[in-house]
């Protein structure tokens, strides 16, 4: 039985960008939401 959770390698690049402002366009109806 395995004491301790491996955890994922720190330099395995992200799926989504940080912000999810630089994911969604400028005329996106979320931002709309968002306001």
């Amino acid at each position: 039985m395995k004491r301790f959770i491996e955890g994922e390698d720190r330099k395995q690049a992200t799926l989504l960008p940080e912000c999810l402002d630089d994911f969604i366009a400028e005329d996106n109806p979320a931002r709309i939401i968002d306001a």
